[in-house]
């Protein structure tokens, strides 16, 4: 494998312990929003099984059982689990206390990451660790997301109830998220290899780039569906609203 420069190593790792980092902030500020009986403690175990996700992730890339190629393929069944394990938090109890304590713009910006991501994933291209179509110059538009997150956040905090803007952003950043996933399966050396160009998607298989699907993919498919929650949230709320205005009761009195 290639050797990657300080400069793109540094900067892929600082990203990393950032959105885990930020995460841990997260739990915590939702924790006080939704009167969590012990927020101090909710923090810590956070905080601790995000250290010990990363140092077992990492463990697993340097130590090399992670691979395209074995039998079963080690990573490709890792992927799976990354993607199981978002999906279970974020529809897990902590994943609702995110979304009803957390504002949604804050929800929304928080998917800004994508954006620097992006410009080490090309740094990593330019440097000979990952296939073209997996940058921007190749197939990969996830930038946008990460670019029009600070947008949409930025609206979201001067209009809360453009809720259809940060509906539409949800569903393109998806799309766009599945769209680089497609791509970068179909970019390694599984049987149904598309994308015949060197290098194959292997890097993801070393220690720290194996944090690309085991934090930033984790985090971007989780930030999705929390969002979803929290837009359903606020649907649900206008609801109760609207029901409450034209019964004639008051929503003051109701709470």
């Amino acid at each position: 494998m290639v050797n990657a420069s300080p400069v793109l190593v540094w900067a892929f790792v600082a990203l990393a312990l950032l959105v885990a980092g930020g995460f841990v902030i997260g739990v915590r500020r939702a924790a006080v929003t939704t009167s969590h009986p012990d927020p101090r403690r909710l923090t810590t175990v956070t905080a601790v099984l995000t250290a010990l996700w990363l140092a077992l992730t990492a463990g697993l890339a340097a130590s090399g059982v992670l691979s395209f190629t074995s039998r079963p393929p080690t990573m490709a069944i890792f992927l799976l689990l990354i993607a199981a394990v978002a999906i279970w938090l974020a529809t897990s109890r902590l994943g609702e206390r995110l979304a009803a304590g957390l504002p949604l713009a804050a929800l929304v910006g928080a998917q800004a990451f994508r954006f620097p991501l992006e410009l080490t994933m090309h740094r990593a291209y330019t440097e000979g660790l990952m296939p073209v179509q997996m940058s921007y110059s190749g197939r990969n538009v996830d930038i946008l997301t990460g670019i029009s997150a600070i947008i949409v956040a930025a609206v979201l905090v001067k209009r809360p109830k453009a809720l259809w803007v940060a509906r539409l952003w949800n569903v393109g950043g998806l799309i766009l998220l599945l769209n680089i996933l497609t791509v970068a399966v179909l970019s390694a050396p599984l049987p149904f290899r598309t994308f015949l160009n060197e290098p194959a998607n292997v890097w993801i298989t070393y220690a720290p780039w194996v944090w690309l699907p085991a934090v930033f993919v984790f985090a971007a498919i989780a930030g999705h569906i929390v969002v979803f929650r929290r837009l359903r949230q606020e649907a649900r709320s206008r609801a109760a609203m609207d029901v409450d205005v034209h019964s004639g009761r008051s929503p003051i009195a109701v709470l």
